[in-house]
């Protein structure tokens, strides 16, 4: 096996990439990088019931999005392609045989009602070995097939004994290998299991580190027992903390979707930032040693990325800390790339009269995720029904009836109003409070409460003034004042 630190990501394609087998790219990808190493990309698609048409260029989407570039994969072959297991099928039957020649492996031919028959009532049952001494041979193999019968190439289980391993983070590992049971390599359809072909791939692509969920901790020894069997060296064992997810209660259990968006795909499509996902996905079971800093770019992840910093301890997806995480990334965004993803938004929901621009600029510092915007600005689409309890306000000292006076008296000067910007509109209503003697901050609450019609706005009078334009301002003002008789 090579000296260089070598990880791969192998995904299913069966749908959108979930959050956790992200951040068991992530993670992959960063121990390589981290070590000067090499990163290889394989589609582990054997199990042909569950694929999904599309899936792979998800896959590889995702990745480029993210910015984990591989070095070995799909349309970059590193020596060691085809990278697609289904392109593979030649090699797993010629490794799968040599277990059979070595006493290792054996075909099988049991049919699958007499599997069924060893289930109990809830389905659950493991193979009896009945097949295990029977020393069929290839040509028996291909006879029985011929003839309609069901075949199969099992791995031999030694049936006493431990088989342990040690995993860099949650150390010795060890099994009774009475717990064994004679697993399947081959299938029926000549297609391998997982179990057996990512065993012969890591080898032969040269992994030396094999990073993934802890889902796979207790199933690692049937794998250890693979490469001794072919007299092969060990990889590294890196297996990743749980990841949980917290529901509405506080309530923590295995991330899933009822927790939320789940997906690299859907928190995109909710307008979360690629960067902001893959910095908060990289603390979800690893904190760096040598400082307390949140935010880190891809280089700087490399860079301070180690396996001592991995926890053993489940991770928590809390989607308020990645809210934060990615309010801070858009309010980093240059305004052009800003107005990018805001301005179509906007523009799909606004009227024509609305200044999107304006009220874009407004929401920049405001939003979380950039469907957050959708939600935000309600008060701009529609005239919301009102309370006048709103106009009461201690720190101004307003209430309805002042606050009245304050519309009554603006409303012909904002009418005589011309350059209709928030200056101008600023300038004149400074200029009535000083002629009344009145505080600039209770004129200005009793505008935005008229215009707004809700407690809390994105920007003050004169800016949702500028933004809804002269005609629905003053129009706005006029059914305040209605209200407000």
């Amino acid at each position: 096996m090579s000296n260089k630190v070598t990880t791969r990501f192998a995904p299913s394609p069966t749908g959108f990439m979930h959050i956790g087998n992200l951040r068991t790219a992530l993670y992959s990808y960063l121990l390589s990088k981290s070590q000067g190493g090499n990163f290889i990309l394989r589609i582990e698609d054997t199990d042909q019931e569950r694929l999904v048409e599309g899936a792979v260029d998800v896959i590889l989407d995702t990745l480029k999005s993210t910015g984990i570039e591989y070095d070995e994969g799909p349309a970059k072959d590193g020596g060691h392609g085809p990278y697609i297991q289904s392109e593979r099928l030649p090699i797993y039957k010629e490794y799968a045989e040599k277990l059979i020649a070595d006493g290792h492996a054996y075909y099988c031919f049991c049919s699958k009602e007499r599997l069924d028959s060893l289930k109990d009532e809830n389905g659950i049952g493991g193979y009896d070995g009945f097949c295990r001494d029977k020393n069929y041979t290839a040509e028996d193999a291909a006879r029985h097939k011929a003839e309609g019968g069901n075949v199969v190439i099992r791995q031999k289980m030694p049936t006493e004994g431990k088989t342990a391993y040690v995993d860099v983070v949650y150390g010795e590992v060890e099994i009774d290998n009475t717990e064994l049971r004679d697993q399947i390599l081959i299938k029926d359809d000549g297609y391998p299991t997982y179990n057996f072909c990512h065993i012969v791939d890591d080898y032969l692509m040269g992994v030396t580190h094999v990073v993934r969920g802890n889902e796979y901790l207790t199933s690692t020894p049937k794998y250890c027992l693979l490469y001794d069997a072919f007299g092969w060296d060990r990889p590294t064992y890196v297996h990743l903390p749980l990841l949980m997810g917290k529901d509405d209660e506080g309530k923590v259990s295995k991330l899933s979707k009822r927790h939320g968006a789940v997906s690299f795909h859907d928190l995109v499509n909710d307008g979360y930032l690629p960067e902001a996902i893959v910095n908060y996905i990289a603390l979800l079971g690893w904190c760096p040693k040598d400082t307390n800093e949140e935010f880190f770019t891809m280089d700087e992840l490399k860079a301070n990325f180690s396996i001592e910093g991995l926890s053993k301890s489940p991770a928590v997806f809390d989607y308020e800390k990645l809210k934060w995480f990615n309010s801070e990334y858009i309010k980093k965004l240059p305004e052009d790339v800003y107005a990018e993803k805001a301005m179509p938004i906007l523009d799909g929901i606004c009227e024509s009269y609305i200044n999107t621009k304006k009220l874009a600029a407004l929401l920049h510092t405001r939003i979380s995720y950039f469907n957050e915007i959708k939600d935000m600005i309600g008060f701009v689409t529609s005239r919301l029904p009102m309370d006048g309890d709103l106009y009461t306000n201690k720190k101004n000292k307003t209430n309805p009836e002042n606050c009245k006076e304050v519309l009554v008296d603006c409303l012909p000067i904002l009418e005589a109003v011309e350059n209709w910007d928030n200056d101008t509109l600023f300038a004149v209503l400074k200029e009535y409070a000083a002629s009344k003697e009145k505080k600039a901050g209770a004129v200005m609450w009793a505008i935005r409460v008229a215009v707004g019609r809700q407690a809390i706005t994105p920007g003050g009078a004169t800016e949702l003034m500028e933004v809804f334009g002269k005609e629905e301002s003053i129009g706005r003002i006029k059914q305040a004042i209605e209200e407000l008789n």
